[in-house]
């Protein structure tokens, strides 16, 4: 009968997930219709203004269902001094698909609207595609190592549309959300890759240096996350379902180094090991930080 009425409790608070999401995205779908058809710049931006609201809206009820209905104890550390008319790079270790609903509940009116790199053929999804363009999500184009070798007069485009692509932001604070890590952790893919870390993986540099390139010139700082789960990593329909589930998100504000972003990541080989490095050392005390957390929290 537990197992019944935990899997009929997941369905619930499941089912408020989807209704808030059609609830908010037929308003921000419509706008985005909207701002497709405005040429003027001043008033697309006051469209993605509110815009960005809904978005905000939409994240407030889905952390408010998470709240009542789920049982996540939330510590959240080193938020105080942030502001939402900022411009970040937030950069966090990834173990599970509940650190995005983490990251937002943190974040959420605190920073703007935390946004991600999306492929650029992903525009063309379904409905999603605009709605994505609607809330401003950097859309960015990369060419693989075959088309380069083919084409070697395209190398170093991906980055200049990218560019081109973030100019926007320019005019509209914004945050942007990069799991440097790549994919979510877990101990087989930590000893597979020869990691050096215990409860991480080794940062990728790449999708950073794309970052940094495109818009490190606007980033007023960047906000490391350290994400903690003192019971382990848990499923989103584990969270849904009642388990109980304490989570740690400790955010340290780092500068944005000049060399970070003059820097030519792709041509410059010295460079790249540097950030590598850069990237190593942040990595290795994130590393003792998740494991302190840890203990910490098991402490008491």
């Amino acid at each position: 009968m537990s197992a019944i009425f935990r899997n009929l409790r997941g369905i619930l608070v499941l089912s408020g997930f989807a209704i808030n999401t059609i609830f908010w995205f037929v308003p921000i779908f419509l706008l985005a219709i909207v701002k497709l058809l405005i040429p003027i710049a001043g008033p697309r931006r006051f469209v993605t203004k509110i815009i960005m609201n809904l978005g905000e809206n939409w994240i407030s009820v889905n952390t408010a269902n998470l709240t009542v209905f789920a049982s996540i104890d939330w510590q959240a550390r080193g938020t105080e001094n942030l502001r939402d008319d900022a411009w970040y790079l937030v950069m966090a270790n990834h173990q599970t698909w509940v650190d995005i609903l983490v990251l937002q509940k943190v974040f959420n009116r605190r920073i703007p609207f935390l946004k991600f790199f999306i492929k650029q053929q992903l525009i063309w999804f379904p409905v999603l595609g605009l709605a994505w363009w609607a809330m401003d999500m950097p859309f960015m184009k990369r060419h693989s190592n075959s088309y380069l070798a083919r084409n070697p007069h395209m190398k170093g485009k991906d980055l200049e549309t990218t560019r081109r692509a973030c100019e926007k932001f320019r005019h509209t604070p914004t945050s942007v959300i990069n799991f440097v890590e790549g994919t979510r952790f877990s101990e087989e893919k930590r000893d597979r890759r020869k990691s050096p870390y215990q409860r991480l993986l080794i940062p990728r540099a790449g999708g950073f240096a794309v970052a940094m390139s495109s818009m490190g010139g606007l980033f007023d700082s960047i906000l490391d996350v350290t994400l903690a789960y003192p019971d382990g990593p848990a499923g989103f329909w584990e969270i849904c379902c009642g388990r109980r589930v304490p989570v740690i998100a400790d955010v340290r504000e780092r500068p944005v180094e000049k060399w970070l972003v003059s820097g030519d990541y792709q041509q410059d080989r010295d460079f790249r090991r540097r950030v590598h490095r850069w990237l190593g050392d942040i990595w290795q005390e994130k590393d003792e930080l998740l494991q302190q957390l840890l203990e910490n929290a098991r402490s008491q």
